[in-house]
């Protein structure tokens, strides 16, 4: 693939990943355009590259997960413990879809851009409504383990592309009345273990691609490169802003382009 469109697809990725605006919408835009063509795979090692970013941001939260999983094991219940039991709650349901959308090639169907449009005014105004209509207070240690799983069920929504992960996670940390900070801090640690697994099916199927294909290994190791520097840069914006800014702005631009999108779509 071209270089300059990997670039793209590295800043779409970085920039919009862990923002509320759905950055599998962004990545398959452009291909829905006529812009290029990528496939799903090489959007999942774009989303690959920003899980470094994440184990960087929030290595003090990952200790605390790993020093959490122990405490677990010895039946010590504790901050770092309870982080540890929301982040196992809340993973199964993601994966268990995504492995069934993978494994049955179910990914590529929702990958219109009419689904995109829609999911992003639709799930864009429920994010503000949960914003703005909802307490705040509960901390991410404060979840009870249904409230971990109700988030880890909100997570699976995401894969219809124009819902966004970090949007509908932090969605459903708003109506169980987690701060804004908070909610987004989860939903970032969320994302840890199912970007994870679909990295690593995305460089088993792109080390099997002909050269004849669209993306092979090398194309994905690039993006994930360059993503990786983006959405670093992405989380620590939205995370010293987010208390203050709100999902106003994020909704505003949901609607704006899901309103493009169907004029692009109709004209």
């Amino acid at each position: 693939m071209p270089i300059h469109y990997l670039i793209l697809l590295a800043i779409i990725q970085g920039l919009t990943e862990f923002l509320p605006v759905s950055s599998s919408a962004h990545l398959i835009l452009p291909e829905a355009m006529g812009i290029g063509k990528q496939g799903a795979l090489i959007d999942v090692m774009a989303h690959f590259g920003s899980l470094f970013a994440v184990l960087i941001y929030f290595r003090k939260d990952v200790a605390a997960i790993l020093l959490g999983l122990n405490d677990l094991l010895a039946k010590r219940l504790n901050n770092n413990s309870a982080l540890a039991l929301n982040l196992i709650v809340a993973t199964p349901p993601a994966l268990l879809v995504g492995a069934f959308l993978a494994l049955g090639g179910y990914d590529e169907l929702l990958r219109k851009a009419w689904i995109i449009g829609a999911a992003s005014i639709v799930f864009g105004i429920i994010l503000w409504w949960a914003d703005i209509r909802y307490a705040r207070t509960r901390t991410t240690e404060e979840l009870t383990w249904r409230g971990a799983f109700n988030m880890g069920l909100a997570q699976t929504l995401a894969f219809i592309p124009g819902t966004s992960r970090s949007g509908i996670t932090i969605t459903a940390g708003r109506m169980m009345n987690m701060t804004r900070v908070e909610a987004a801090r989860f939903s970032m640690l969320m994302s840890l273990p199912i970007i994870g697994a679909s990295g690593f099916f995305a460089i088993i199927k792109l080390s099997q691609t002909d050269a004849g294909m669209t993306a092979n290994l090398t194309d994905g190791m690039i993006v994930a490169a360059l993503s990786f520097f983006s959405a670093y840069i992405a989380i620590a914006f939205f995370m010293k802003l987010v208390s203050r800014i709100g999902m106003f702005p994020f909704m505003l631009y949901r609607v704006a382009l899901g309103l493009v999108i169907f004029f692009w779509l109709v004209f």
